[in-house]
């Protein structure tokens, strides 16, 4: 009950502070965001150059990432999208369970985004993205108050993934081994940089621990990808209580 009232202080806390939405604010999103922007676009080359192999003209691949634009989702219907008989029960399935972690995502802004008009809400949700979503986070943590921020990062993440694996697909013949020229390491290096932006001391520790050793067990002992979904909601639930601490 404690830990309820204290959350709910704090979410009303946040609700009644001011919250803008404008285009100053979504221009230094967009800026903040250019350094994982080059990276996602490595990433983006990646992919296009698996979509190649696998076979997808360049219209698959436009359409794949822009209206889908989830780049974990995408690689892993990739690895399937050979197989005979084509898995589209398996693709839809395995797409929604490693994107609901976008559930706990979209909660976690709610504080600042419930007093928004629908149109700004779900035009700017359409945006957010692993990385996008954490700019915004640590943004907000350090006093920004312009809901603007996300649509700005989230948008430029969008035109570059969709960019390069555009670019990737047409180019494709060149580059037959993506590790050879390091651009593997991109994923890595991405959400790596956006952990130590997020940092906030010691209080981190556990929760972060918890996720690891979760996510980790989920991937040796279940099948598909449950263990994006459950490393988040344990991490989420130790953070939670010890926040409210």
């Amino acid at each position: 009950m404690a830990v309820q009232k204290a959350n709910s202080s704090e979410n009303d806390s946040i609700s009644n502070e001011k919250m803008t939405f404008t285009l100053s604010g979504a221009l230094l999103g967009a800026k903040r965001t250019i350094p994982v922007a080059i990276s996602v676009f490595a990433i983006g080359i990646v992919f296009g150059v698996l979509a190649r192999q696998a076979r997808l003209s360049v219209v698959d691949v436009l359409l794949m990432s822009g209206l889908v634009f989830a780049g974990a989702s995408q690689f892993v219907a990739l690895s399937l999208w050979i197989a005979i008989p084509f898995p589209v029960a398996t693709i839809i399935v395995t797409t929604f369970i490693i994107n609901m972690r976008h559930m706990l995502m979209g909660a976690s802004l709610r504080p600042w985004y419930a007093k928004l008009s629908p149109w700004k809400i779900y035009t700017t949700i359409f945006f957010m993205v692993d990385e996008s979503w954490a700019l915004t986070i640590g943004d907000f943590a350090k006093g920004g108050r312009d809901a603007g921020f996300l649509l700005g990062s989230g948008f430029t993440l969008y035109l570059t993934w969709v960019t390069s694996s555009v670019i990737g697909r047409t180019v494709g013949a060149w580059i037959q081994n993506p590790a050879q020229w390091g651009l593997d390491f991109a994923i890595t290096a991405v959400f790596t940089a956006l952990l130590v932006g997020m940092w906030k001391g010691k209080s981190n520790i556990l929760p972060w621990i918890v996720a690891a050793v979760v996510a980790i067990a989920a991937a040796h002992w279940l099948p598909g990808k449950w263990y994006i979904l459950l490393g988040g909601l344990a991490g989420s639930v130790v953070g939670a209580f010890t926040y409210a601490k």
